[in-house]
């Protein structure tokens, strides 16, 4: 059973947050910023979610270096990627949208619990044509192409699309096919390669991994 702590001033979004939970999710809540620094540093938790308003750049620093083996989930309510790095860089595992969906805060939960980090879309992208960027600039040693071997012609180029930080939506319209068959595509290459996101396979193969 997980043990989640919930850090946010608004009631409206603590409550709303709860309502995500999985129904058997042990939860803890705070609304003020001296409630909630006492509970991450005193109490046993598995995860905190925290509201982005809730809680500035030195205030965290401080928290995390009391807090080195505790995960950090950061919902805000206007995400954007120069934050989002920022407070990655920090030690977060988690970042998105404080109106997250049902399906996506589940999804979220399952990868940090899992040791992986989440990300909002936007995030994802700007890392991704971030690393394609260095690579190109970096080494031009040809990659290696272990798990990528068993890709279909029309998975490989979609699959370097991906890593060149292009949209579903984008690569469905220069291959003139729907968005979903993209979708379908990207479900049989993330088993193919054992990388499971979109993160994952653009650093694989853009050799950062």
């Amino acid at each position: 059973m997980a043990n989640i702590l919930l850090g946010a001033s608004n009631r409206a979004v603590i409550k709303r947050w709860l309502g995500l939970l999985p129904k058997n999710t042990k939860t803890d809540t705070a609304m003020t910023l001296s409630d909630f620094l006492q509970k991450c540093v005193s109490k046993n938790h598995d995860l905190v979610i925290v509201h982005r308003s809730f809680i500035d750049v030195k205030a965290f620093m401080e928290l995390r270096k009391l807090t080195p083996m505790l995960k950090y989930f950061l919902l805000s309510d206007e995400p954007n990627e120069e934050e989002g790095l920022a407070f990655l860089k920090l030690g977060i595992v988690g970042y998105g949208n404080t109106y997250i969906s049902p399906n996506r805060m589940a999804e979220a939960i399952r990868v940090v619990s899992g040791g992986g980090v989440w990300l909002g879309q936007k995030v994802i992208q700007f890392l991704i044509q971030e690393t394609y960027n260095r690579t190109k600039r970096g080494s031009s040693e040809k990659k290696e192409r272990t798990s990528l071997d068993g890709l279909t012609r029309a998975e490989w180029r979609i699959a370097e699309m991906v890593a060149m930080g292009r949209s579903n939506l984008e690569i469905a319209a220069d291959l003139g096919i729907t968005e979903r068959t993209v979708k379908a595509h990207l479900t049989s290459i993330y088993e193919k390669t054992k990388t499971g996101s979109r993160l994952n396979l653009a650093l694989l193969i853009n050799k950062l991994e």
